[in-house]
């Protein structure tokens, strides 16, 4: 069963915010004016962690239902204590810049419903879509802080198919000799 509710909030300075607050089933179905691209894969979240003994770049590991991986890595240690902070449910300590990106979603009427992760040279971007009063698609973000904000709101990530692998305990298995 699927639900959705408003909130209104009223400020001090005389705006009205009408939140909308919808089930993850609903978000999945939410579609953004385009085909769904066959070309990606819906992942989540399936190790956490550093690179590193001193927590200086964070590594996460992106996993598809068929159980084929993605490495991402060479991002900041901090973006990794924070989607570590909000797969544990804290959404009081958000970081200025994503407190920034979710107070222009709430006045502009808009929610952020999916992010899709794709390599661009040799680095990894996303693009971050978005519906409201209109659809719209942020371009070219870096991919760390898109999957901040896909686990902060708990919405879809996706990866393009062609970036996951096999997992290292089972590519190793295939090269076993007899």
């Amino acid at each position: 069963m699927t639900t959705c509710c408003s909130l209104i909030f009223h400020t001090k300075y005389g705006f009205t915010f009408n939140i909308y607050l919808i089930t993850y089933d609903i978000l999945n179905k939410l579609k953004i004016d385009e085909v769904q691209d066959p070309d990606y894969e819906v992942v989540t979240i399936s190790n956490l962690g550093f690179v590193d003994p001193y927590g200086n770049e964070g590594l996460v590991v992106l996993t598809s239902p068929d159980k084929k991986e993605f490495y991402m890595r060479a991002f900041s240690g901090e973006v990794s204590r924070h989607i570590a902070s909000f797969l544990d449910g804290d959404h009081d300590s958000i970081p200025t810049i994503y407190k920034m990106f979710e107070d222009i979603c709430e006045a502009s009427e808009l929610l952020l419903v999916n992010v899709k992760i794709y390599e661009s040279g040799d680095a990894l971007r996303a693009n971050l879509y978005l519906t409201g009063k209109k659809d719209l698609v942020l371009r070219n973000y870096r991919a760390s802080d898109a999957v901040a904000l896909a686990v902060y709101y708990n919405i879809p990530i996706m990866v393009r198919k062609n970036m996951l692998q096999d997992p290292i305990e089972k590519s190793a298995e295939s090269y076993k000799v007899n």
